[in-house]
């Protein structure tokens, strides 16, 4: 790998985290005024006919990227990461975008400490302190066992559980299977269980509204093209860390343009999971175990 591809990966993850942060206040606005799921649903529609575009312009078409060892799993793990997006909408719409990220933000931790019950990966002592740190910074966040501590505060977390498991899903079944495989059963099984429940909950949306979500769904998918762009031309390790930029555009967008405060303990909190992050980025890169 040259630096020359290092450097375009890199940029390259700056803008998918960016184009990730837009997406979320889109889904924000658009959450705050309709139905999750009926959002959700629409996003995986359009989700959907992008990877099987791709797949078809892939070698061996819809059916290479269809057949999978795991198909099961697939459907698991999918299922899985469309009720996390659910998960952390409804979130933005509760807490915000600041606060939420804040605690999302520790997925990486979480993703480090369930590798070994889950894959069977080792995990020295030095990431464990730093996992350590990190869930401190998260009592920092979350402020338990204070007057100002609200339960709606652990929904993130939840939703950061859920994206760890599915992230570990998603290495556990890559032993087998292909990643365009991966994404194609990521998107189509998500537009069908998204059809299945958010069907119900329709309702009219105002024509300005449609726009934001021609938006969404363009920001969803070309951040996700960027994304696999970036690690194509990078090694994971090198521009992984560059995705706690989200925190810093969300933060912006959520100051600038929701009216959310960003309160000291958030910050400070933040500041210590990302750092703790970063260790385990780093003792993977440096070891060659995977975060």
């Amino acid at each position: 790998m040259t630096d020359q591809n290092t450097r375009l990966g890199i940029w390259l993850m700056v803008a998918t985290t960016f184009i990730f942060a837009v997406q979320d206040g889109i889904s924000r606005h658009l959450a705050a005024e309709y139905n999750v799921y009926m959002v959700v649903m629409i996003r995986y529609w359009f989700f959907a006919a992008f990877v099987m575009a791709m797949a078809a312009r892939a070698p061996g078409g819809l059916r290479a990227a269809v057949r999978s060892a795991t198909p099961g799993l697939q459907i698991f793990r999918s299922v899985l990461l469309v009720a996390e997006v659910c998960v952390m909408i409804q979130s933005f719409v509760i807490l915000g975008l600041v606060e939420s990220h804040a605690v999302f933000t520790c997925y990486p931790l979480l993703v480090a400490a369930l590798s070994g019950p889950v894959l069977g990966e080792k995990v020295g002592w030095r990431r464990w302190t730093a996992i350590g740190i990190g869930f401190a910074g998260m009592l920092v966040i979350l402020q338990p066992g204070v007057a100002v501590f609200s339960p709606a505060a652990l929904i993130p977390l939840l939703s950061a559980f859920m994206f760890a498991l599915y992230g570990l899903l998603t290495r556990f079944v890559a032993r087998r299977d292909a990643a365009s495989v991966s994404f194609f059963w990521t998107g189509v099984s998500g537009a069908v269980v998204m059809t299945l429940v958010g069907i119900w909950f329709w309702e009219p949306m105002r024509l300005a509204d449609w726009g934001w979500m021609a938006c969404l769904c363009l920001t969803a998918s070309s951040a996700h093209w960027l994304l696999i762009r970036a690690y194509e031309v990078a090694e994971a390790s090198a521009i992984q860390p560059f995705a706690y930029l989200q925190l810093v555009f969300v933060t912006v967008l959520g100051l600038a343009l929701f009216g959310e405060t960003l309160r000291p303990n958030v910050a400070i909190g933040a500041v210590i999971v990302v750092g703790a992050g970063l260790f385990t980025l780093w003792r993977a890169r440096k070891t060659g175990a995977t975060v």
